[in-house]
């Protein structure tokens, strides 16, 4: 057989060893980051449970060095197994919802409130575990109670700190960061620039790739021909720079465009992910859902689930109920004081609109004076019809203090955005946009707007607007956390009473 010399260019070519060298290299920088990215969720992961276990145990030892006067062996301990058993059911609902990624760390999410749930959720089945195997009689109840007390506080404590750690240590040039690639037309990738922060998002933009917009006089044809050379070129710069992910920021109304750009960059080692031009920045917790056998795009849950229905209800019968009982002096005093101070009933009935807009009568008070054919005016800080008696009422909220009433009929809860009379409602809701998600929700005696000072008179469309805001962070962030906050903070914070009048 006739052998030669291999030729100039095949000897250029990389040896199989080498080519293989060279995608490792390639990869090395992607692996590196995945294991990095796993060191920081173990580590968070392993923050939590040293924290659990280490108050658990230094509980114990405590309280056996105060009766003994001697340091608890380890062997003999049962906070161990207590807190090993809530620090794994920490962990592993952790786990489940994906509560250690980094993504959820810079995420801006109440993780105060929801460690504060997972840690009553572990205690309930630590009692469940107990009552079951007929152990409880085995650990200090002492123990357990200053272990639940203060070991809250200190999860609390962990996590805020584990949060800060992330977001500070997270940068657009740290190796944890997502390199993303964007993709589409200049206007929308200046607009994406313009909503959005990557060092708040806690990613880098490696790349940018722009589609040119074709003469509109163009043909069909000669459109798909500038798109794919534009998607052509683009994904020999994604194939060069090897991002982690890729953004096609093309709006969905133009779907012929987007379906092109979903099929040229699917052939590329990269997550690809869609967002639907502007809608995105109006609603921030939009996923993907299931209902049924139908997936859709979830841009608002219901207001409340039917459990968080009906945990409100029964917090707000309970408790309106022992106020009812306890202020039932106070009741009989202030009737007896508006009786005196000016002729009138005692109690103030207006009509109102509720959930889902339903009409009905709020009671109050009566503070102004008793007048006939009366049209509805809005109330000032200087109002010739407000009583002496009056006065004192409402400036200590004590004038709203019959609606509790309401609540027990289930008109009102305890907290939630204030009704206003129909004649604003009317006129607000064709003003301000989203006035009428307010009435999602029952409406409250206190709510989040009024302790934050958000009441009183309202003689701008911008004063409005404030209150509204407020309502609707209520809405979209309630938990019963949050109410049982807003009900000390009407009663002890002096915002709560700015601009009661």
């Amino acid at each position: 057989m006739y052998q030669d010399r291999v030729t100039g260019p095949f000897r250029l070519l990389p040896k199989a060893g080498e080519r293989r060298r060279a995608v490792w290299t390639a990869l090395l920088p992607r692996r590196g980051r995945a294991a990095f990215r796993f060191s920081i969720s173990a580590s968070l992961a392993l923050a939590d449970l040293l924290a659990i276990t280490l108050v658990g145990l230094g509980i114990e030892v405590a309280y056996f060095y105060g009766f003994t006067g001697e340091f608890l062996p380890l062997r003999s301990s049962l906070s161990l197994q207590l807190s090993g058993l809530i620090g794994a059911t920490v962990l592993l609902t952790n786990l489940v919802r994906e509560e250690y990624s980094i993504e959820n760390y810079l995420a801006q999410r109440k993780h105060l409130k929801r460690t504060a749930t997972l840690w009553l959720m572990a205690w309930a089945v630590a009692l469940l575990i107990g009552f079951a195997t007929k152990t409880t009689n085995d650990f200090s109840r002492v123990v357990a109670l200053v272990f639940f007390l203060a070991g809250l506080p200190t999860v609390l404590a962990v996590r805020g700190t584990m949060v800060w750690l992330v977001r500070n240590a997270v940068t657009p040039t740290s190796a944890s960061v997502s390199r993303i690639h964007l993709v589409g037309y200049e206007e929308d990738i200046t607009r994406f620039y313009e909503n959005n922060d990557a060092d708040a998002l806690g990613l880098r933009v490696i790349g940018t790739s722009y589609l040119r917009r074709s003469e509109r006089e163009a043909d069909a044809g000669s459109r798909q021909a500038l798109l794919a050379e534009d998607l052509d070129l683009a994904v020999s710069v994604v194939r060069f720079l090897r991002p982690d992910d890729i953004f096609v920021l093309v709006p969905w109304a133009e779907t012929a465009d987007v379906e092109r750009c979903i099929d040229a960059f699917l052939r590329v080692p990269a997550a690809l992910h869609l967002r639907p031009g502007a809608m995105l920045d109006r609603f921030p917790d939009l996923q993907v859902a299931r209902v049924g056998r139908l997936n859709g795009l979830n841009i608002g849950r219901r207001p409340l689930t039917l459990a968080e229905v009906l945990i409100k209800r029964c917090l707000d019968v309970t408790l309106a109920l022992v106020a009812l009982v306890l202020l039932a002096p106070l009741f009989a005093a202030v009737a007896v004081l508006i009786k005196m101070d000016s002729p009138g009933p005692v109690f103030f009935r207006q009509r109102r609109y509720g959930f889902n807009q339903q009409a009905f009568g709020v009671f109050k008070f009566r503070s102004m004076k008793t007048e006939k054919n009366a049209v509805f005016r809005q109330a000032s800080r200087v109002d010739s019809r407000i009583t002496r008696v009056g006065a004192v009422l409402r400036r200590t909220n004590i004038d709203e203090l019959p609606q509790l009433l309401n609540v027990i009929t289930g008109e009102m809860s305890l907290v939630g955005p204030r009704p206003h009379a129909l004649a604003h409602d009317r006129s607000f809701e064709r003003r301000i946009a989203l006035y009428a998600r307010r009435h999602n929700v029952k409406p409250g005696i206190t709510g989040w707007a009024q302790v934050n000072g958000f009441r009183g008179e309202t003689l701008t469309d911008a004063d409005m607007e404030k209150r509204v805001q407020a309502d609707l962070h209520y809405i979209d962030n309630w938990s019963i956390w949050l109410d049982l906050k807003i009900m000390v903070q009407t009663v002890i914070s002096p915002r709560a009473y700015k601009n009661a009048f």
